[in-house]
């Protein structure tokens, strides 16, 4: 039986453990924190998620608790639609997209990934590789496996053991919050409302809460002097309804705050017997809502392509070869509209704001059809 070590019990090693173990191999999870755990916020899962999210077995129990996005679309602080997006039709399209909360996502890939050894408390330490496979050291030990796949996020101590020519993960520009709050009344809809340099978006969830994001051009590493909940409410409160009221009903505990990260494009995601998956290999800026569908995409791929292939050496070519392209270019459509949602000067936001009012609903249609259009490899 061929042995994995996955470096990560996130979304992206959890559904590299489940598409492993479904194949056959026999898989050790090695996760740096003492307890499998994802508070405060809600997560979209785009058509391509969903269809990986089957493939992994999981796609009918995530459904169950998610809520179908009902509103794409963006708003000025006052409340005008800028751009809307014809929800139905890019169902029809594509195929349903919905929002949860990320715990449950993860209960769903624990429960896939089941048969895998699960270690916590276990930070990876060192790598040792060879040409019969990778001696992984740990918190808790050492783990020897035919393959390692590191998926421990966009600092990963793997990736900074074996790619050492790769550049270090950089500052979006941008700073961003999260909260889930219970307003005393549902939202109707959802979406994103664009300022100057700022940004807040909102989501219903499937138990009536709302999952709420906002995004702020400021120095990194800042915090506020009389908390987070405060410095939004300062940053969002005299926007339109219901965001205001969102603020009112959150509670300080549930803000979180955390500089937004992407890491420039590395040269390979495979090194020996070593394969970089979901944000140790690709982190991008949220902007396309796209991060947690790339893991998941990365996961069945390569486990997929193991299963096709004569050798793990062949497959991690293969997976290279498939995988790297793609998430460069979303990585790059990615910051691209980060950039531009989050513009301040008043001139280029009144030309950002004009031109989205004159763009057609068929271009929002197409322009997300490369990304969408993903398929389970055979």
């Amino acid at each position: 039986m061929p042995t994995a070590v996955v470096a990560g019990g996130g979304i992206g090693g959890l559904a590299a453990a489940a598409a492993l173990t479904a194949r056959g191999w026999s898989v050790r999870v090695l996760e740096r924190s003492s307890g499998l755990t994802e508070v405060g916020a809600g997560i979209s899962l785009w058509p391509n998620a969903l269809r990986a999210l089957d493939a992994l077995g999981v796609g009918d129990r995530v459904r169950d608790r998610a809520v179908p996005q009902a509103e794409v679309g963006m708003r000025t602080p006052s409340g005008r639609w800028l751009i809307r997006t014809d929800v139905a039709e890019l169902i029809r399209r594509h195929g349903p997209l919905v929002m949860m909360h990320r715990a449950d996502l993860l209960a769903a890939l624990r429960q896939a990934a089941a048969r895998a050894d699960l270690v916590l408390s276990a930070e990876v330490t060192d790598v040792r590789t060879d040409p019969e496979g990778v001696e992984v050291v740990h918190a808790g030990g050492v783990a020897r496996a035919d393959l390692l796949v590191a998926a421990d996020g966009v600092r990963s101590a793997v990736r900074r053991r074996l790619w050492p020519e790769a550049r270090p993960p950089r500052y979006a520009g941008y700073t961003a919050w999260r909260l889930l709050t219970r307003p005393a009344e549902p939202i109707g809809v959802g979406g994103e409302t664009w300022g100057r340099g700022a940004r807040f978006g909102m989501a219903p969830l499937a138990d009536g809460r709302v999952y709420c994001f906002a995004a702020a051009t400021v120095p990194p590493g800042g915090r506020s002097p009389d908390g987070e909940l405060a410095e939004l409410r300062r940053r969002f409160g005299a926007w339109h309804d219901p965001i205001p009221a969102l603020l009112e009903s959150a509670s300080p505990a549930d803000v979180l705050r955390h500089d937004i990260e992407r890491l420039p494009p590395v040269p390979t995601f495979v090194r020996g017997r070593v394969a970089l998956l979901g944000d140790a290999a690709h982190a991008m800026t949220p902007d396309l809502g796209q991060g947690a569908c790339r893991a998941l995409e990365d996961a069945v791929t390569l486990a997929a392509l193991l299963d096709a292939r004569p050798t793990v050496a062949e497959a991690l070519a293969a997976y290279d070869a498939a995988r790297r392209p793609r998430t460069r270019r979303i990585a790059r459509r990615s910051r691209l509209a980060g950039a531009v949602a989050q513009w301040g000067s008043p001139p280029a936001v009144a030309l950002r704001d004009a031109l989205m009012r004159l763009t057609p609903g068929s271009v929002l249609l197409r322009s997300p059809a490369p990304i969408l259009s993903w398929t389970t490899p055979p």
